[in-house]
């Protein structure tokens, strides 16, 4: 059976979350229920996420959610990758109805919904504070971010853009929490030249270079932290686990305290090479 998902993202920053929401569109064994967006100007990113759906020729129920986090100021406040459908004129549909959409989904598909979080978790924490039964309801819950294992502690941008929020994430009683850090996804990389070279090959993934020519603009590399957060769900062993528990400081620096007791998994190392197996794999089945 389909896995069912759904896609909490800060899609139009870094140009991961667009290949994150692109590989789920195309994977077989996904099941997309919606997607929210968050951070400043979620109304762009949804309307980036819509043109991908769109582009893939599904009809994905697509809200706009936050824009400011618990506490402080928005880091985040521009979507810098919405530029690309400036140029093109585009202009997507989608609802603000988004605490709404998550609530009653979720509700109505007790023990089967994994929610799959790549960006500030801003959404997920108002959504746990106000309802605490949400997480006990979801099968499970897959989050980019935090680092954990490197030789130096790192503070990674969706934890510190919202410490609080990840903090409840974190500690909430869901049936089980897996975390892919920055110290294991900056491992799976590729050089500019080689993407473009793949994503042409594969309709979906060219439809996604015309806001890489954005993020390009500034980088030669594409580091693929959202999609190896995702691809987890459906192949357990691109990533290994350590089962603990993880504490959030207010700078949005991460800590790890292994427990094997705990629901939360995670991720220590990564297979590289099966990863962009899976990867490239998942969009033959797309046509």
């Amino acid at each position: 059976m389909k896995e069912k998902v759904i896609l909490d993202t800060d899609i139009g920053s870094d140009i991961d979350d667009a290949i994150c929401l692109a590989y789920l569109l195309s994977n077989p064994d996904c099941e997309l229920i919606g997607i929210t967006t968050v951070s400043g100007q979620p109304e762009q990113r949804a309307m980036i996420a819509s043109y991908i759906c769109e582009k893939a020729g599904r009809q994905i129920p697509v809200f706009s959610g936050l824009c400011e986090p618990f506490i402080g100021e928005q880091k985040q406040k521009t979507c810098q990758q919405f530029e690309y459908l400036k140029k093109i004129s585009y202009s997507g549909i989608y609802s603000k109805e988004w605490f709404n959409f998550l609530r009653e989904v979720i509700r109505k598909n007790p023990g089967e919904i994994n929610l799959i979080a790549i960006g500030p978790l801003t959404n997920i924490g108002i959504l746990f504070k106000i309802d605490s039964e949400i997480p006990s309801l979801l099968k499970s819950i897959y989050v980019m971010g935090g680092a954990f294992f490197g030789t130096e502690k790192s503070i990674e941008w969706n934890i510190s853009c919202d410490p609080y929020a990840a903090n409840i994430v974190f500690s909430s009683p869901a049936k089980s929490i897996y975390v892919c850090g920055l110290d294991v996804t900056k491992k799976v990389k590729m050089q500019k030249d080689k993407v473009i070279e793949e994503f042409k090959k594969r309709k979906i993934l060219k439809e996604i270079l015309g806001f890489a020519e954005i993020w390009f603009e500034n980088r030669e590399i594409i580091t693929f932290h959202d999609p190896l957060a995702a691809s987890v769900l459906f192949n357990r062993n691109i990533c290994a686990f350590k089962k603990g528990k993880i504490f959030v400081e207010q700078l949005g620096q991460t800590g790890f305290i292994e427990d094997k007791k705990t629901n939360v998994s995670v991720a220590s190392d990564v297979d590289i090479e099966l990863f962009f197996s899976h990867f490239f794999e998942t969009f033959d089945y797309f046509m």
